[in-house]
């Protein structure tokens, strides 16, 4: 036993310093370190095969979220969905999105935020210009790329709890896991949006700053002569480039050559991916898709099954709209008649997320975000009444909280030269990319990014003490 023991933390050890001696020199986040894992984070067939199968779901979404928004300019859905998504846009922003040119344009990178809980898979969010695409190309063949011994036996300590009973069903020799999107799936899926396009600058602005290094290791990877980083200060864009819009649309003020690359996108003279629509950008599209008015809508549009689905997976979300219901009404599933009664809900009561939808420079990285069930009263109190006042301007979202369950993990301590187990709670961010056009339009999963935090955080996202991994299969 002694031996074995010490076999796998040999191989432990090998397999972290493989991956460790592997990041670039200009490391991949500007300032931002994780722990390193000797293995993927492996899951279960039945978890990959949703993700499999997820991103034609999502895509669909897009194009009615699209066309849902479309409608209600038009007055054919209801006016207050485009007010509710306009909300603190300013009007240049407005129109520019509504504008002929981008009329069926939909994002061609879509990332859901996944969390694993003990009732199944839940959506918490959805990101249409997500960092990390460089971090899990590079994740992904780092891991793909590990020596067979060591890439084996140490994955035995990076499993679920769920799984152990199958694990002993088999030695671990015997399954080698395999990372999801393969080796290259990124890399192949993000050059897959642009079509035939020459050259795809990547903007970069100051803002996401700190997810340069990532988006350069990415142009280095898929070839500089034609993928280039660019600043928010270039202005060198030529007829026929593609571009890669790697910033905010809240942040447009200090983005320079927005103007300019707006401007040349709507006149068809460059391709622009995502499109210049804030509506992608907020979080209260699954307020919308829970929204009882609007259920005949996205049944005709996502069909049965999707919609069924989509209703699975993500949890119930309203938008905290301050406007006051009739004496009569209450606001649905929480059965308050005010949103004033959401302060007075015990801590038991207030397993709760509070965040703000969009359009804002709290509205990523886990900012502007509260955890009910975490906070004292006051502090509950105040995020409501800030949430409330913010309406106008920047509206927040209300969403059930399903607490992630614990997972097992390991990383590798290399000042102790130790593999060190760790409790966690997982968010799983797969990434599909858009090929095509129209109705010919299909997603592709590049890879799977687990994102293993200690079990005592209770909101996950990126941090100096959580796992970062691809997963594996």
């Amino acid at each position: 036993m002694t031996t074995v023991k010490t076999d796998l933390a040999s191989h432990a050890a090998e397999a972290a310093r493989f991956v460790r001696d592997r990041i670039p020199p200009g490391g991949l986040f500007a300032g931002y370190e994780w722990r390193i894992s000797p293995a993927p984070f492996r899951i279960v067939p039945e978890v990959a095969r949703e993700f499999e199968t997820l991103g034609r779901v999502l895509l669909q979404f897009y194009r009615a979220v699209n066309l849902l928004y479309r409608q209600s300019v038009e007055g054919k859905q209801p006016q207050w969905v485009a007010a509710w998504l306009d909300g603190g846009k300013p009007a240049d922003l407005i129109e520019l999105q509504r504008s002929p040119a981008f009329k069926n344009e939909v994002p061609r990178v879509i990332r859901p935020d996944v969390l694993l809980t003990d009732s199944g898979l839940s959506i918490i969010e959805l990101d249409s210009i997500p960092g990390g695409i460089g971090l899990t190309a590079w994740l992904n063949q780092t891991y793909a790329a590990l020596p067979g011994s060591a890439f084996r036996s140490s994955s035995a300590g990076f499993v679920q709890p769920s799984q152990a009973a199958h694990q002993q069903q088999a030695p671990v020799e015997d399954r080698e896991p395999a990372v999801l999107g393969g080796a290259d799936g990124m890399l192949r899926g993000f050059a897959g949006i642009f079509g035939e396009a020459d050259t795809v600058h990547i903007v970069v602005a100051e803002e996401s700053a700190t997810y340069r290094p990532e988006m350069v290791w990415l142009a280095e990877s898929l070839g500089s002569s034609k993928f280039k980083v660019q600043t928010s200060k270039f202005d060198g864009f030529k007829a026929g480039d593609a571009v890669y819009r790697f910033f905010e649309l809240f942040d447009v003020p200090n983005v320079p050559n927005a103007k300019m690359l707006f401007a040349m996108a709507r006149e068809k003279r460059v391709g622009l991916t995502p499109p210049p629509k804030s509506f992608f950008e907020e979080k209260m599209l699954f307020a919308l898709l829970w929204n009882r008015n609007l259920r005949d809508f996205w049944r005709r549009e996502l069909g049965e099954s999707f919609f069924q689905r989509l209703l699975k997976l993500v949890p119930y979300t309203w938008i905290v709209d301050p406007a006051p219901l009739p004496p009569h009404a209450a606001i649905p599933e929480l059965n308050l008649t005010s949103w004033q009664q959401l302060k007075s809900l015990s801590q038991r009561q207030r397993d709760l997320i509070l965040k703000v939808s969009g359009y804002s420079e709290e509205a990523w990285g886990a900012r502007g975000v509260y955890l009910g069930s975490d906070l004292a009263n006051a502090e509950w109190s105040a995020a409501v009444d800030k949430a409330l006042k913010s309406f106008d301007r920047s509206p927040y979202v209300l969403q059930r909280y399903d607490k992630p369950r614990l997972v097992e993990s390991h990383y590798f301590d290399f000042e102790k030269n130790h593999l060190i187990p760790m409790p966690g709670r997982v968010r799983l961010c797969p990434y599909y990319f858009v090929a095509g056009e129209g109705d010919g339009a299909r997603t592709q999963l590049g890879g799977v990014l687990a994102t293993v935090c200690p079990a005592d955080k209770k909101i996950i996202h990126g941090m100096k003490e959580a796992i970062l991994a691809p997963c594996a299969v």
